[in-house]
């Protein structure tokens, strides 16, 4: 009865995570649209202006000399880490399984349900890669499949398929599938994992809420009778099931704000973040049934989790250790209103860029759903987004020096925003240009109409220090009063990536030129 209840919370609490977090995105970016648009008189100054309020570099240093190879190093290691990781957390989970239930312990047996339990690291790989949420479906249906003919291959006769393919789907099939509805793309894999941890306890509450009624019509409570006969049974059930979210939204709320401070002060990172949660619902779903029937259900479910922080104390102490030099920053500019190129931009260029630099950009609602952390999250839901905004120029310093510039525990850098109003953001544009080293902009499908555009060429055009700007152009792009806005330019500063008809650009293509500066 008691896992029944804990595996039903667990399914509507994600199902719930998952429409909020539509309804989060919507409401956030409406309130940016809106924000973005506000006038301010205050902020109105000239560009000489601008200049003299923006900071200094805050490492005057210079940045690492890194290469491509360096990067697709980075990368390798990264995902040979989770991979290892979930490895080790499936044997743990098998091994603890095997000795709990009785049943042999045998090289065959632990290699065989370890590669079953290992799916975990699909998430994990899919926000790495920024897979596209059919690939990201197809790969968990395909880890299934895999891993139920990989059972029945190994074996005995007496074991049919379809015992193999009722186990798994309840052991296996059941969570993966909570996971993929959580981590389908978008806003769900945005904002959904910090939204779940907050209506399993919404959730809890209710059923308690739900117990309770059931508790005073067993004793034929008065209160119950009068309920019926005033709002009828059915909205008697959802005045209990409901009214438990007033008490529980405050500890809810104060949930929240702990998982933004711990992301703000960078206890906590996204990639852990995801792998943790996606290896709780692993592990408790399946282990429900052993709460009851064997008592040892808690050690199945959280011991293999302590290898978690393990790992990042390991990663965290060697990060330390390797961190001498300065890592470079990158300047993303674009063309606004161009989600779907910049989106795939940001998936295939800059995910891969953050794991040995730093990325800075004006936001825009066109990445949100790329670069919204916990901490836009529960700044948004406390009604304080504005705060966000940069509201005149004396306000430039203060949002730089809210930047954070180290990487997080798993070696990936963030990307840090400034949010800017229309009167703004060329001001802050004059201080992000300060504090990089190199620039990437996304001129596909520009017309000498986007005046912001070239404004922001002439500013890369005289901005000293900057080392190089990379500059993305198609077929529709207007080169000459682009390349107009460039002359002056020191020689070598701008390269011209042209990309034919609508055949993206190779990633390495694409980051190569970023990383050979002088």
């Amino acid at each position: 009865m008691a896992s029944g209840k804990i595996l039903t919370l667990l399914i509507i609490a994600t199902l719930l995570a998952v429409i909020s977090a539509q309804v989060v995105a919507w409401r956030y970016r409406a309130s940016m649209k809106r924000l973005m648009r506000a006038t301010l008189t205050a902020a109105t100054v000239d560009a000489s202006s601008a200049a003299s309020n923006a900071p200094e570099r805050p490492q005057p240093r210079p940045p690492a000399r890194l290469t491509l190879a360096d990067n697709q190093r980075a990368y390798r290691q990264l995902l040979i880490i989770f991979m290892g990781l979930t490895l080790v957390i499936a044997l743990t989970r098998t091994l603890i399984t095997q000795w709990i239930a009785d049943a042999p312990i045998s090289f065959k047996t632990v290699a065989t349900l370890g590669a079953a339990y290992a799916w975990p690291v699909l998430p994990v790989l899919a926000v790495l890669g920024r897979w596209s949420r059919w690939r990201f479906v197809g790969a968990m249906l395909g880890w299934f499949v895999l891993a139920v003919l990989l059972l029945s291959w190994r074996t005995n006769e007496s074991i049919t398929l379809l015992m193999i393919v009722k186990w798994m789907a309840f052991d296996v099939g059941l969570p993966l599938l909570l996971v993929t509805v959580l981590c389908l793309g978008g806003a769900a894999r945005a904002v959904g994992p910090w939204l779940a941890p907050l209506f399993v306890l919404l959730s809890a509450s209710s059923q308690l809420g739900v117990d309770l009624l059931a508790a005073l019509i067993e004793a034929n409570s008065p209160i119950v009778q009068w309920l019926a006969r005033w709002m009828g049974a059915t909205w008697a059930f959802v005045l209990f099931a409901l009214l438990p979210w007033l008490l529980a939204w405050w500890p809810a709320r104060w949930l929240g704000r702990q998982l933004a401070r711990a992301y703000r002060r960078q206890q906590v990172s996204e990639l852990f973040y995801l792998f943790t949660a996606v290896w709780t619902i692993a592990l408790i779903s399946p282990t429900l049934m052993a709460i009851s029937s064997m008592g040892w259900g808690a050690l199945v479910c959280f011991v293999p989790l302590l290898w978690i922080p393990m790992a990042a104390a390991v990663m965290q102490r060697q990060r330390t250790t390797a961190a001498s030099a300065r890592p470079p920053t990158l300047l993303v500019l674009r063309v606004f209103q161009q989600d779907a190129n910049v989106q795939d931009l940001f998936d295939r260029v800059i995910e891969r860029w953050r794991l040995t630099g730093n990325t800075v950009l004006i936001a825009g609602t066109d990445l949100l759903e790329r670069t919204i952390d916990a901490d836009d999250i529960f700044t948004f839901i406390d009604r304080r987004l504005g705060e966000r905004f940069i509201q005149a120029p004396a306000d430039v310093p203060r949002r730089l020096a809210e930047f954070e510039w180290r990487a997080d525990v798993d070696g990936r850098h963030r990307v840090n925003e400034c949010y800017c109003h229309d009167t703004t953001w060329q001001q802050a544009l004059m201080a992000l240009v300060r504090v990089s080293d190199v620039v990437l902009m996304d001129l596909r499908n520009f017309v000498a109409q986007n005046k912001g555009c070239l404004h922001e060429l002439q500013v890369l055009t005289q901005a000293p220090g900057l080392r190089r700007v990379v500059v993305l152009v198609n077929d529709q792009t207007e080169l000459p009063p682009a390349q107009a806005a460039t002359v002056g330019a020191p020689e070598g500063r701008f390269v011209w990536l042209s990309q034919q008809a609508a055949k993206p650009l190779a990633t390495d293509a694409m980051l190569a030129p970023l990383f050979t500066i002088s």
